[in-house]
């Protein structure tokens, strides 16, 4: 049975992966690669299935093995790759190398087989750990649920060199690669033997019956990896049958791509630019995690521009901060709640008033103060900027002016699509840096399901105005059009009712019913609304008054600014915000209400109302309903869409699939 990486990862989405190769993390090898480093990289990545992952150097707590290789069909591999020629070796047994150098000189060294032994036994002890990947009774009992091997590859020794001088006495055949065995160049060179050798590495060389799920292939990468960590629900080790052991659900991991890019942004000032839904957020927190891990004596700040998302990044990065490597050494006390790390996570106006002690305002005059080096300002080695698309030229240039010009240590990230304020832009300009060839971008779409990709980007291209500067992923360009992975879901619903009474009280009844028939936490669903109130109804009040006589729990996330900064998404209750508070968040269903109230008629900028909506509709995962019970130029387009569907929704009842 054959599974791609990206049904793995992305449902099934493989939009970036035109070729059918192996998937490799780094995508491309550092230039100061050995040649026969870059060799063997070009040869798995081109030769073994497209199911496998290759990883080259990883760091997996500490160590550095040459290549780590999870196949879900036979289980992990790690292969130490020598470049030693004939008269590098002096003296060889089963544990030490005696070897002769450039100079002359001769050094002793563990064999290359104790070495790749010694990486695979590490990565066992540390995925041996978790119950949920090994045998728990029966004669494997605390055995991996799945093979594993390693080998050595010799990329400047051939076959012949082998037998002539002796080496398979030492080294045995089925765990080895030469040189002809490895380049596609060689006439002795197959794909048939290499996918043979590989097999034959493992300890136990059997084919699993059934291929290693998307959950273990996580598990996997989880524990070795652990900036690809998003979250995890698990419990204190506890001890089964005198084995220490972890309990890991909902496990969330990065996908291959985003940890790619995450691993890849590369040093000084880097540009992302990526659709709603692409990770944009989750690589921003996991460089900085990734920078602070690196250089602890930095100073490392994160800003976006609104309350409630700089309150989400900064718990997002609060646990990924707070989680050790080794889930064993995690803290489950409350002085975990004090553990102090060096990065700041602020929204621009409060960083503005409680770091720089000064108001946006004065930013003109703070400017010119710096140029003459009038002003003593707190300065930063890396600066980490979400939804970059808000932020005016200004305030780019100030930051720049705060930035470390020695790291030049600076990443911006964005979505066009989701602009709400009228901004032109130049980087070069604002921040003085170039960003050429030095952007990447993102356009595929994990957070939502198809079917809300589709709904949200149909909207878009049918009320935008700028939908003529909507470009493909290969181009610079104003917007970037999203690609949705596979993952099937609900048909966004759409609700019209007579009054908004009727409409807040079907909401909430959905609400409940969503929790109790699909199990979907409160703090899991978010009511999103245009208008606070009007002259004729107080939108807030009435929704939540129906969503007390259903005993559903609410937190008014918009309410003041106090709100914003205690906003808690865990805490389980339904969430209620205006969209311009919920960029950057999202969750599982997400209702907006009132959509009558769009586009604003008071709101000149019809582009930025377009952009509003798409956002809002890009906050739900799994389900999204819009609902109204007046007319605009929005709901028109919407009733346009109830007179194309077949019964899935009648203009009172919205069916929860």
């Amino acid at each position: 049975m054959k599974i791609h990486p990206i049904l793995l990862y992305n449902e099934g989405n493989a939009c970036f992966m035109e070729d059918i190769m192996a998937y490799t993390i780094p995508e491309t090898i550092r230039s100061s690669a050995t040649v026969g480093e870059r060799l063997l990289f070009r040869t798995l990545k081109t030769y073994l299935p497209d199911d496998y992952i290759v990883y080259y150097e990883p760091e997996v707590h500490g160590r550095r093995p040459d290549f780590v290789i999870i196949a879900p069909d036979l289980g992990l591999l790690v292969l130490e790759v020598k470049d030693y020629t004939k008269n590098t070796l002096f003296q060889i047994n089963q544990d030490e190398w005696t070897l002769v150098t450039s100079s002359g000189e001769q050094t002793k060294t563990k064999s290359p087989m104790r070495q790749a032994q010694e990486y695979m036994y590490l990565i066992v002890d540390i995925l041996k750990k978790d119950k949920n990947l090994i045998h728990l009774d029966g004669k494997y009992k605390f055995y991996l649920k799945f093979p594993y091997g390693c080998g050595t590859v010799f990329t400047r020794l051939q076959q012949k060199d082998f037998i002539q001088e002796g080496l398979y006495s030492v080294v045995e055949p089925h765990l080895c690669f030469t040189r002809d065995e490895i380049d596609p160049e060689k006439e002795s060179f197959s794909e048939e033997n290499l996918i043979e050798k590989i097999m034959n590495m493992f300890k136990v060389p059997f084919r699993l019956r059934e291929p290693l799920s998307k959950n273990e292939m996580d598990a996997i990468r989880y524990h070795l990896f652990p900036e690809v960590r998003i979250s995890a629900e698990y419990k204190q080790p506890v001890p089964y049958q005198d084995q220490l052991l972890l309990s890991l659900h909902d496990l969330k991991a990065m996908d291959l791509h985003q940890e790619n890019l995450a691993k890849q942004i590369g040093d000084k000032n880097r540009l992302i630019r990526g659709v709603a839904g692409s990770g944009k957020t989750l690589i921003l927190g996991s460089r900085a995690k990734m920078l602070a891990k690196e250089h602890p004596d930095w100073k490392i700040l994160v800003l976006c521009y609104n309350i409630s998302l700089s309150r989400s990044i900064e718990q997002m990065i609060y646990h990924m901060m707070t989680e050790p490597d080794s889930l064993f050494d995690f803290d489950f006390t409350e002085e975990t709640k004090n553990k102090k790390h060096n990065i700041e996570v602020r929204n621009f106006h409060s960083w503005l008033k409680n770091d720089l002690k000064t108001s946006e305002q004065n930013i003109p005059v703070l400017l010119e103060k710096l140029e003459n080096n009038e002003a003593i300002m707190p300065t930063y080695d890396a600066i980490l900027i979400d939804e970059g698309q808000d932020f005016e030229p200004q305030w780019f240039q100030l930051v720049s002016q705060l930035l470390n010009p020695e790291t030049k240590s600076l990443l911006l990230v964005e979505d066009r699509a989701q602009s709400i304020y009228k901004r032109k832009r130049t980087y070069v300009q604002d921040t003085g840096l170039s960003f050429q060839g030095r952007s990447k971008i993102l356009n595929i779409n994990y957070r939502n399901t198809a079917q809300i990709v589709k709904f949200a980007w149909d909207f878009y291209q049918k009320h935008s105005s700028l939908k003529n500067k909507v470009v493909s992923r290969e181009h610079e360009g104003e917007i970037i059009a999203p690609q949705s992975t596979r993952r099937k879901g609900a048909e966004p619903a759409i609700l019209k009712t007579e009054n908004f009474f009727r409409e807040a009280k079907i909401v909430a009844r959905q609400i409940r019913k969503l929790h109790e028939q699909k199990k979907v936490p409160l703090s899991e669903m978010l009511i999103l609304y245009r208008v606070k109130k009007t002259y004729k109804m107080n939108y807030v009040d009435v929704l939540t008054r129906a969503l007390n006589k259903e005993g559903i729990g609410y937190y008014w996330l918009t309410e003041n600014s106090k709100s914003k900064r205690d906003f808690e998404k865990e805490e389980e209750t339904v969430k209620i915000s205006t969209i311009d508070s919920s960029k950057g968040l999202d969750f599982q269903a997400v209702f907006i209400v009132g959509a009558d109230n769009m586009p604003f008629p008071l709101e000149e900028d019809k582009e930025r109302e377009a952009s509003l909506m798409y956002i809002g509709m890009t906050r739900a995962k799994e389900y999204l309903c819009i609902s109204y019970s007046g007319k605009s130029e929005f709901t028109e387009y919407f009733d346009g869409i109830i007179a194309g569907r077949t019964g899935l929704i009648n203009n009172n009842t919205l069916k929860v699939h």
